[in-house]
C-alpha cells in the first residue's frame, strides 16, 4: 500500500475515533451501575457491569490508537511500518473490541446488516441510554472494520513474507 495512503488512512482513523470518544466516555461519566440496572435484579447487574466493563476497555484501547497515530502523524518522516502496525491494533483491539466484547452483553447479527435495522442485538434489553450509546457509535466503528478489513489478513501475510526472504 503506498505511503500517502497508510498516512490518509491513519488520519482518517483517528478522525473516527475523535468522534466515539466523547460519547463512549460522557456514557460513562454519567451513568452508574444503579441507573443501568434499575431493577436490581441479579441478570440486570451481572449485564449491566460486563456492559460497562466493555465500554471501559473500548474507550481505552480507542485512546490509545489515537494517541499512538497522533504521533506517528506528527513525525518528520512519516514511518509506514510503524503506521501499518498501529492500524492492525485498531483493527484487532479496537474493531474487535466493538463487535466482540468479551462479556457478550450485545453482538452483531449479520442478517439485520442489509435491511436498514439495527444489526446489534442486546443478550437482555437494556435501558435506553446504554442501546443508544452503542447504537450511536455502531456506524464509526462500521466503518473503520471497512477501512481496515486488509489489515486483518494481508498486513500479516505481508509480514510473514518479509520475514521468509530475510
Amino acid at each position: 500500500m503506498p505511503e500517502t495512503h497508510v498516512q490518509q488512512l491513519c488520519e482518517d482513523v483517528k478522525e473516527k475515533l475523535k468522534m466515539a470518544i466523547p460519547t463512549i466516555e460522557k456514557f460513562l461519566n454519567e451513568n452508574a451501575l444503579s441507573q443501568l440496572a434499575p431493577e436490581q435484579d441479579e441478570e440486570s447487574i451481572h449485564f449491566s457491569k460486563g456492559f460497562l466493563t466493555d465500554l471501559r476497555h473500548l474507550l481505552v484501547y480507542s485512546e490509545v490508537v489515537v494517541e499512538k497515530l497522533g504521533t506517528v502523524l506528527r513525525r518528520s518522516n512519516f514511518d509506514k511500518e510503524l503506521a501499518e502496525k498501529i492500524l492492525y491494533s485498531v483493527y484487532h483491539d479496537v474493531v474487535n473490541s466493538f463487535f466482540y466484547p468479551k462479556n457478550e452483553s450485545y453482538s452483531e447479527d449479520g442478517r439485520y446488516a442489509y435491511t436498514g435495522q439495527d444489526a446489534i442485538r442486546f443478550r437482555i434489553k437494556p435501558v435506553r441510554i446504554a442501546r443508544d450509546v452503542i447504537l450511536e457509535v455502531t456506524k464509526i466503528y462500521e466503518e473503520l472494520r471497512d477501512e481496515l478489513t486488509y489489515y486483518e489478513s494481508d498486513y500479516l501475510t505481508q509480514r510473514r513474507m518479509q520475514k521468509a526472504n530475510a
